[in-house]
């Protein structure tokens, strides 16, 4: 009688401890890793040839929008084929729980208008058998998936539960009451077996009427955006009475004195987003990076989630983009491409434009004609929009507009990448305390598909420029993270943790090109990246992906606290 279930023989071991890669075996049973050596072919009901590969812990993504995707795609598109074995949902708080029977079209709306999630496909795909947190949590435990999920308790849906609407959306400041009963339903949705909590906090607390960085479909803002730092402060106290848990808080409103604070009250480690190398930023990553460094020294868990990927964004007039906000968003909310192309010719739409400033990216003057299908623009393919417009002497968002009327709204764009050159991206690298990736995996489906940021990191970061060793690469992607979220069990191959494992060809790792596929809930589109080189992907124990194909084995777990019980 064979003593384990299976084992991976001959394999490259890189555990994501960070520790020096070795040639091992490793065996599994139950879902567990229960050896790590030496082990018989023939104490293992199957065996997994891996000699030649590397064998390493599955990626972990802390920042995901798969909130609603959960229910209808088990894999999680692009995440899960890329060797993301486990995700945090609920981020920036957002979020579908918990919300009343008669808010839900709202919530959806409102998950349209800033995550870019098509309400239709939301509304095909997600069954809404919840109102409360904790039944949000059983729905995603009952749904078949072949990766594990953690959900954040998001603070905007919270907020409008105890407040109201109109009060949430006004910004009103939480009587000690409604802190009190904030606080409860975040440690009901803790005992749960919820992660923690997210805010994103943009605006001006209490003023509903300034500058919308990312507002809601009617143009209120987002609660969280103008919410209190009394009510920050609340939650991180409910947090302390756990002693497990982690906040993801965000915004330009919150100083760094009072992230450390929400640390220091809470005794739990805290996320900041996003760290992006743009030179258009003044230089504010270097000062935040200096910034979580000190933290380090002083021992305060604050970690720095870092946009890795460097990967062009596509736009399109046709299909949308990463805004919300208008100008941008009036143009994609036309409904036929007659009245998108009325309003590209519209003199006031074309000022509104040139003087249009996106949230964090500030992309536009970098945007390239990826490919046009319009011979008087065939020769400027490949060449910026602000370099085309120097050599026509036009302003370059005319010439995006008049390139995109000429072709009937089917040039296809690349907006510039979100780190602005490669010295940048590789102090990024650099740090080791930079958790990579924020995929935003699951929104602005039609131009961002980052779910690859793994592959890309091991690809671009550590084959082809060697800023890093493979050792740390997976300590970033694995074993930082996991520590992160406590993650308990898994992150780090050790015997007993468990079997959450990727087999993969180094040599032969490899993305794709961006493309569209029409496979939401409601036919709707999206952007996908395919992998290769993924020789087997396990999730608990199970081959969820071999030879980059899914196996449709859903071994996927809620991780309740930060834990599972592996089948």
């Amino acid at each position: 009688m064979a003593n384990h279930d299976l084992v991976i023989k001959g394999g490259i071991v890189v555990d994501g401890s960070g520790n020096p890669r070795l040639r091992a075996d490793v065996a599994i049973t139950d879902g567990v890793i229960t050896a790590i050596g030496r082990v018989p072919a023939e104490d293992a009901d199957r065996v997994i040839d891996a000699t030649g590969l590397i064998v390493a812990p599955g990626f972990i993504d802390l920042h995901t929008h798969y909130d609603g995707q959960v229910f209808w795609d088990p894999y999680l598109t692009t995440s899960g084929p890329h060797g993301v074995t486990s995700v945090v949902t609920g981020n920036c708080g957002f979020g579908f729980a918990p919300v009343r029977e008669d808010m839900r079209d709202r919530a959806m709306l409102s998950m349209t208008a800033v995550e870019d999630i098509p309400t239709e496909t939301l509304r095909e795909g997600m069954p809404w058998d919840w109102v409360t947190f904790p039944e949000y949590l059983d729905s995603v435990e009952r749904t078949p998936k072949a990766v594990n999920v953690l959900p954040y308790v998001p603070v905007n849906p919270l907020l409008i539960w105890v407040l109201g609407l109109e009060r949430a959306k006004a910004g009103a400041l939480p009587t000690d009451a409604e802190h009190a009963e904030l606080a409860r339903l975040l440690t009901e949705a803790m005992d749960a077996g919820a992660g923690g909590w997210s805010a994103q906090c943009l605006g001006e607390p209490g003023n509903p009427n300034g500058r919308l960085m990312q507002g809601d479909f009617d143009g209120t803002p987002m609660p969280t955006d103008i919410m209190w730092p009394q009510t920050r402060l609340a939650l991180a106290e409910a947090l302390a009475g756990q002693g497990r848990g982690f906040m993801q808080v965000s915004g330009t409103q919150i100083t760094e004195e009072e992230y450390e604070h929400l640390v220091e009250v809470s005794g739990r480690p805290l996320i900041w987003n996003a760290v992006i190398a743009n030179s258009r930023s003044g230089g504010l990553y270097k000062r935040k990076i200096e910034w979580l460094r000190r933290c380090q020294e002083r021992g305060i868990p604050i970690y720095g989630q870092a946009m890795t990927t460097d990967v062009p964004v596509p736009f399109s007039f046709l299909y949308g983009g990463v805004s919300t906000r208008p100008p941008v968003a009036t143009i994609f909310a036309a409904e036929t491409v007659e009245a998108k192309i009325a309003l590209l010719n519209d003199p006031a739409i074309r000022a509104e434009l040139r003087e249009f400033d996106p949230l964090f990216y500030h992309l536009y003057p970098d945007m390239k004609l990826h490919r046009t299908f319009t011979d008087e623009y065939k020769p400027y393919e490949g060449l910026s929009f602000k370099e085309i417009g120097a050599r026509l002497d036009r302003h370059p968002v005319d010439v995006l507009c008049d390139v995109t009327i000429a072709d009937g709204l089917t040039t296809e764009v690349h907006t510039g990448q979100f780190n602005a050159t490669l010295e940048g991206l590789k102090e990024l690298v650099d740090y080791e305390y930079l958790l990579p990736g924020l995929s935003d995996g699951g929104a602005h489906l039609k131009t961002l598909s980052a779910g690859m940021y793994g592959t890309e990191y091991i690809v671009e970061y550590v084959r082809k420029h060697a800023w890093t060793s493979l050792e740390q690469a997976h300590w970033r992607l694995s074993g930082l993270p996991a520590r992160c979220a406590g993650f308990t069990d898994r992150g780090v191959l050790r015997v007993g943790a468990a079997a959450d494992i990727i087999v993969y060809d180094y040599d032969e790792l490899a993305y794709g090109d961006p493309k569209f596929v029409h496979d939401l809930p409601g036919g709707q589109l999206r952007t996908v990246i395919d992998a290769k080189g993924y020789r087997h992907i396990l999730v608990n124990g199970r081959v969820t992906v071999e030879n980059d194909e899914p196996t449709g084995v859903h071994s996927g777990e809620l991780l309740r606290h930060g834990r599972a019980n592996p089948r």
